[in-house]
């Protein structure tokens, strides 16, 4: 770097890069967004206008070539991540990509070797690393506050998309996203699984779709819902500690937000999962079962998703540092073991096994 500031390029212009990749990295006092890059020229200049960026792009190869660019953070379809990926660090940039890192494990063990080879910074956007009550719920059970941890699981639902007025996009055709709730949430939950209770040794699952049309987001055509709307996993860590979590888009609210609970011989711990809104930790114990409220940093309590803004500046601090906060961001490794999570309930999707149970009384 030659000038004071990051200098960035992004690429997408869709609500998340409006909410988070932009005004997150602005937040920054190190940081400049100078392009955008988008499909759509006329959207392009109006998300670049509302959010002072100067230069569009409808190429990424042109945007990524940009001497005076020092990183990417790529917030398009999961079917473009690989190829826009690669492309910035081929281009010697920094990377941030979104979640889930590419559309098969083959894409993305693709991209970590370029990540790799590059000697660049490499992140993947897991919002949940920020919340300060999942990293909380982490420093206390690696501090043995719950005693040997046993038990991991989630729970995180809505009705969402059998609503009415709910419109489909790219997430809901299967070969621009890969998946529909299992790739968008269950990456989620996969990858703070292993932040939480470490590497995952077993995976098994399934995901479901509801065969239905809805309105495209932009077209207001109708269009098949492709991908799946409700998916369930269980797992087993390297250190032996079961997992298990239930997501779903078309059921209704379990509890008023999604959870992370790890119950321990002597305890449990339960995090809100939310991009901030959310942001509690909580106690339960076999003596004292009602759950009680634990300390959090004032910001927790703000009531804004300022996981957001936190996880962006935490990839500007990478760069200028010249390496990642080993203790919360995830790298392109953690993408990949995310996606061979994911591959492996894709894979009991299809290939599993029934086992009878006769219900006659001999």
């Amino acid at each position: 770097m030659n000038h004071t500031k990051l200098r960035v390029g992004v690429i997408g212009t869709g609500e998340f890069v409006q909410s988070c990749h932009v005004p997150g990295l602005q937040s920054h006092p190190q940081a400049e967004v100078v392009a955008l890059c988008g499909s759509d020229y006329s959207r392009a200049q109006a998300v670049a206008d509302r959010l002072g960026i100067r230069d569009i792009y409808l190429d990424y190869e042109e945007m990524c070539a940009r001497d005076d660019l020092d990183a990417i953070t790529v917030a398009s379809a999961n079917a473009f991540h690989a190829e826009q990926s690669i492309a910035a660090f081929r281009h010697g940039k920094h990377v941030f990509c979104e979640k889930p890192l590419a559309l098969n494990v083959e894409q993305a063990d693709e991209m970590l070797r370029a990540a790799n080879l590059s000697g660049k910074i490499h992140q993947v956007a897991f919002t949940f690393r920020y919340n300060y009550g999942v990293r909380e719920l982490r420093r206390r059970v690696q501090s043995g506050d719950i005693g040997r941890p046993f038990y991991l699981r989630v729970q995180y639902d809505n009705w969402t998309a059998l609503s009415p007025d709910w419109k489909a996009g790219w997430r809901e055709k299967q070969h621009l996203a890969g998946g529909g709730i299992l790739y968008d949430l269950g990456s989620h939950l996969f990858d703070i699984a292993r932040f939480v209770l470490g590497p995952l040794q077993i995976v098994t699952g399934f995901c479901q779709n509801i065969p239905r049309q809805r309105y495209h987001h932009f077209t207001n055509e109708l269009t098949d819902v492709e991908t799946d709307d409700l998916a369930a996993s269980w797992f087993r860590h390297e250190n032996g500690t079961r997992g298990q979590w239930f997501i779903s888009r078309a059921t209704p609210r379990f509890t008023e937000n999604g959870y992370l609970e790890v119950i321990g011989e002597e305890a449990a711990l339960r995090a809100g999962l939310s991009r901030g809104k959310v942001d509690t930790l909580k106690i339960s114990s076999p003596t004292r079962p009602t759950w009680e409220e634990l300390p959090l940093p004032e910001e927790a309590r703000d009531e804004k998703p300022h996981c957001l803004n936190l996880m962006m500046r935490s990839f500007v601090d990478a760069c200028l540092r010249g390496k990642l906060n080993q203790s919360v961001d995830a790298s392109f490794a953690d993408g990949l073991a995310v996606q061979q999570a994911i591959a492996a309930v894709v894979e009991a999707t299809q290939n599993l096994t029934w086992v009878r149970v006769s219900s006659s009384v001999d």
